[in-house]
C-alpha cells in the first residue's frame, strides 16, 4: 500500500522557503545539515504528518497551479488568524481571479511564490 511521504515545492531560495514552512507549519529539518538545493521538513519530535520537502528550481511559477497545499483552519475566527500569522511570516495575498461567490478559502504564496489555500473547514 501507497501512502504520501512528502510534499515537494519548488523554490529558488529552498532555505528561504524552508524557513517560511518551518515557521508557518512548526516543522524542523529532518536533517541539520541539508544543502543548499535540497531541505525536508517533518514535524517535530517524530509527530504524525506529512514532510514538506524544498527543491531548488528554476523553472517559472504557475498562476494557477495544478497542484497546491490547502491548510486548515478550524473556523473562520481561525482562519484570519492563520492568514494575517502566515503573512507575517512573509506569505502574500494572491489576487485570485477564481473565488466563488462565497468562498471558504483565502488565496496566498510563499516566499517563493508558491500558491496555497488557507481553508475554512466550518463553511458550509
Amino acid at each position: 500500500m501507497l501512502t504520501i511521504g512528502s510534499v515537494v515545492l519548488g523554490a529558488a531560495d529552498p532555505k528561504r522557503a524552508a524557513q517560511f514552512w518551518g515557521r508557518a507549519l512548526g516543522y524542523v529539518p529532518r536533517d541539520p545539515q541539508e544543502d543548499d538545493d535540497w531541505i525536508v521538513l517533518v514535524p517535530p519530535d517524530g509527530a504524525p504528518g506529512v514532510q514538506v520537502a524544498l527543491d531548488l528550481s528554476k523553472t517559472p511559477l504557475q498562476e494557477h497551479p495544478r497542484v497546491h497545499l490547502d491548510l486548515y483552519a478550524g473556523d473562520a475566527a481561525d482562519q484570519a488568524a492563520e492568514v494575517e500569522r502566515l503573512l507575517s511570516l512573509g506569505a502574500e495575498r494572491v489576487d485570485w481571479d477564481l473565488y466563488p461567490d462565497d468562498p471558504d478559502f483565502v488565496v496566498l504564496a510563499d516566499t517563493e511564490g508558491n500558491r496555497f489555500c488557507v481553508i475554512d473547514t466550518s463553511h458550509n
